[in-house]
């Protein structure tokens, strides 16, 4: 289970305070983000490297959260430590609450489900889902593909790509800590999300299950990227 991050009372009402002024003065408010990822590694380290990334006082509260859940309970737990976590934040609610889960490990009534009950949630859980496995968003920094593959599959194509680039032999490993840092030194991730949306857009069903290959991290990366620009 992740670590619980707890943050000072103190901090939070000071924080309330800065977003009044700002909002008071015509300036956008800080953004509060709960990213809660399915797997315990991977994703969190992703996203965990990405928010060290973003300028400081851009990002106030961005909580990452690796529940190692199945798709149902994902959201289910997402919802619940939505909650949780905002009792303790002096009425401040969260901007944007992200789920980021696999097709590969899941039958297809559990996936689909998944993605419309986040749609369907009071407050809606926003679905960055890749199908089949978060490593398709890891390739498309390297290269186009727009046939189905599996986990098995994207992992000789990345080590092929980071060899070549690096000049020195590459292995893949799921729970790599530094592969944000490596993509974005010999990826290219506008490529790659001009690359996801293209996929996504070859999918007009609703059928998600089916949509191999195909990932809406893109959605969720595009996102946080525009906080550098505020």
């Amino acid at each position: 289970m992740a670590r619980k991050i707890k943050i000072d009372n103190a901090l939070l009402k000071r924080f309330a305070r800065e977003n009044q002024k700002r909002k008071v003065g015509g300036t956008p408010l800080r953004e509060y983000y709960l990213i809660v990822c399915e797997g315990e590694k991977t994703e969190p380290n992703y996203f965990k490297s990405l928010k060290e990334k973003l300028p400081i006082g851009i990002v106030d509260y961005l909580v990452i959260e690796g529940e190692g859940k199945n798709t149902l309970t994902l959201i289910e737990e997402a919802d619940k430590i939505r909650a949780r976590k905002e009792k303790g934040m002096n009425g401040r609610k969260f901007d944007h609450t992200w789920a980021v889960f696999d097709r590969d490990s899941f039958p297809e009534t559990n996936f689909d489900n998944a993605i419309n009950k986040g749609e369907q949630q009071r407050r809606k859980i926003n679905c960055a889902w890749s199908n089949e496995a978060f490593e398709l968003w890891y390739l498309l920094h390297l290269e186009y593909v727009n046939v189905p593959m599996t986990r098995e599959d994207y992992k000789p194509r990345i080590e092929h790509w980071l060899t070549e680039r690096t000049g020195l032999p590459f292995k893949y490993a799921k729970n790599r800590a530094d592969m944000y840092d490596i993509l974005q030194k010999y990826g290219n991730e506008e490529q790659a999300i001009e690359w996801a949306k293209s996929l996504d857009n070859q999918y007009v069903d609703f059928r998600f299950s089916t949509h191999n290959p195909n990932t809406k991290l893109y959605m969720l990366i595009s996102q946080l990227n525009k906080l550098k620009q505020q």
